[in-house]
């Protein structure tokens, strides 16, 4: 059994807390090798923002799940180093499909799990959250559960539709598992494809696909019915237009890509919505820079010299996210 207070991480329960009193939400940026946890840290350390880093459990096995934890005590260690006195950074498992696997996370030094249970009749979703929660509560660590099913593909997690949340389930479900925090499905979605083109309108100026609105009735009656209580989003990824069309140009076929726009984040982050996250922003802006070293430096083949760029696009990615989007920035000095 490792504890994640030996890594030097920490939970998700004050920083929620906060977030929620503050009008601002976590950034939860989810990553699988050194240099989008490098890109991570360093946006944080120098932002002083709180972060949660995900690992999906494709991630996990990718990275090795003991290498993983090794690399949470580093990134602690490199905040620290950069001059983070006090660094707020929890390791969180996204969307946990078993409690076995909740289990071994949490015996491996996971400050933070998630059990997605949302594709299980309810009773068996509220089941199988409580049993995650009574395990994890015993070490300290949070559990973040999911009412709702959202659309797209991310990892190993993907539906050809969205179920919004039922407000009128939210309070049962929150009392009887004892969950520390709520992902909500609100029309955000998996993926850099969050919506069909049918689904959208276009800008008659630009040609570009503008994405329907988020449902923020259904935000605000949970909400209601839940005062207080951290809400969580997945899929938020906005897939950045100029990443996209980098990609496109230089080798890449993303087409109709369409994510939500960061205008509604920023609405939701002033909200009870208290983490949000973002995967695939990160994928298109590593992607990006990628091809664009091959295709104008097509004799390199030094990985420093494309993952260095790639890094460096991902930490400008990063700070603009908790600086213009999310307003973490300057909450964990």
């Amino acid at each position: 059994m490792v504890s994640y207070k030996e890594l030097g991480l920490v939970n998700t329960r004050e920083m929620f807390a906060k977030a929620i009193k503050g009008g601002y939400a976590i950034p939860a940026f989810n990553f699988n090798n050194m240099e989008q946890l490098q890109a991570i840290i360093k946006a944080a350390a120098e932002e002083k923002s709180p972060v949660i880093l995900q690992v999906s459990k494709g991630a996990r096995n990718y990275a090795n799940a003991t290498l993983l934890r090794y690399m949470a005590q580093g990134a602690v260690a490199y905040a620290k180093e950069l001059g983070w006195e006090h660094p707020q950074i929890v390791l969180h498992l996204d969307h946990g499909d078993s409690f076995e696997l909740c289990k071994s996370c949490i015996d491996n030094g996971f400050s933070s799990v998630m059990i997605d249970g949302s594709h299980l009749p309810y009773e068996e979703n509220v089941a199988l959250t409580k049993k995650v929660v009574d395990y994890a509560h015993q070490y300290d660590v949070t559990v973040e559960g999911e009412l709702g099913v959202l659309a797209g593909v991310e990892d190993e997690v993907s539906s050809d539709h969205h179920t919004y949340t039922n407000p009128e389930e939210v309070i049962d479900f929150a009392t009887r598992t004892g969950c520390d925090s709520l992902a909500i499905s609100i029309g955000t979605s998996h993926g850099a494809y969050k919506f069909t083109p049918e689904q959208c309108t276009r800008d008659p100026k630009t040609g570009l696909l503008v994405p329907p609105p988020l449902a923020f009735d259904v935000l605000d009656a949970v909400m209601e019915k839940l005062p207080g209580f951290p809400i969580v989003l997945h899929g938020s990824s906005s897939v950045p237009q100029e990443y996209v069309k980098i990609i496109n140009e230089n080798g890449g076929k993303l087409p109709d890509a369409i994510g939500i726009p960061e205008e509604q984040l920023r609405k939701a982050a002033k909200s009870a919505v208290c983490k949000i996250n973002i995967d695939s922003d990160s994928r298109l802006a590593m992607t990006a820079a990628i091809r664009k070293v091959f295709n104008e430096k097509p004799g390199e083949f030094d990985p420093r010299k494309y993952l260095g760029p790639a890094r460096d696009e991902m930490e400008k990615l990063y700070k603009h996210k908790i600086v213009n989007v999310l307003g973490s920035n300057g909450k964990a000095e």
